[in-house]
C-alpha cells in the first residue's frame, strides 16, 4: 500500500493538498520522516499474501481443500472426465466412465512427494540395474541413501495423510536427505 493521510491514500510522486497546503509530487521523496510525521503521513505496508499453494488468491481466509472432492452438476448428477469421441460422425468431447474428482492438497502433495522421491532415486537406479544384471555391488553409502529416501517418502506420505488442517500441512518439512 502507499502512504496514508487520515483516510486518504497518497501515491508516491503525486501532488496532494492537506490543510489547504499544496504539496508537490516530489514532496514525499524529499521530506524527512519528521516532516511526514508532522502532517500525519504514514506508510501502510502491503498485507502479506498467503502462500498460493495453500490458499485461494493468497487469502488466508480461503484455504484450499485438503481432501479430494467428487464433482456434481447443479442437479446433483455426477460429472465425468471428458475425452475426445465421435458424435454423429464428428469429433466431440464426450463423457468417459471416469468420475470427475478435484484433487485436494493431500493428494497433490503426496503425488509431489512420490515424484520427488522417484527423481532422487533415478540418479542411482543404474547401480541397482548393474547389481541385477552383473552382480556388481551397490556402494553401502548409496544403498543407505536410497533406503533413507524411501523411508522419508513413506514418512512424509503418512504425515500428509494425517493432517486435519492446512496449517498442519504447511508445518511439514518436505525436504529429503542429501547424499
Amino acid at each position: 500500500m502507499p502512504f496514508k493521510l487520515g483516510t486518504r491514500t497518497i501515491q508516491l510522486d503525486t501532488p496532494f493538498t492537506h490543510n489547504d497546503i499544496q504539496y508537490p509530487a516530489n514532496w514525499i521523496r524529499l521530506a524527512t520522516e519528521e516532516d511526514k510525521s508532522a502532517i500525519g503521513l504514514i506508510w501502510e505496508a502491503d498485507p502479506v499474501r498467503a502462500d498460493d499453494r495453500f490458499y485461494w488468491n493468497g487469502d488466508i481466509n480461503h484455504p484450499k481443500a485438503l481432501e479430494d472432492k467428487e464433482e456434481f452438476d447443479e442437479n446433483g448428477n455426477p460429472l465425468y472426465v471428458k475425452v475426445l469421441g465421435i458424435v454423429d460422425g464428428k469429433k466431440a468431447m464426450v463423457d468417459s466412465a471416469e468420475r470427475l474428482v478435484t484433487k485436494g492438497l493431500k493428494s497433490v502433495f503426496i503425488a509431489n512427494i512420490k515424484h520427488n522421491a522417484g527423481s532422487i532415486l533415478t540418479q542411482t537406479d543404474w547401480m541397482v540395474i548393474r547389481k541385477a544384471e552383473r552382480n556388481v555391488n551397490i556402494p553401502s553409502d548409496v544403498a543407505t541413501y536410497r533406503a533413507s529416501i524411501v523411508a522419508k517418502s513413506e514418512e512424509l506420505e503418512t504425515a500428509i495423510t494425517a493432517v486435519t488442517s492446512v496449517e498442519q500441512l504447511i508445518a511439514i518439512d518436505l525436504s529429503f536427505p542429501r547424499l
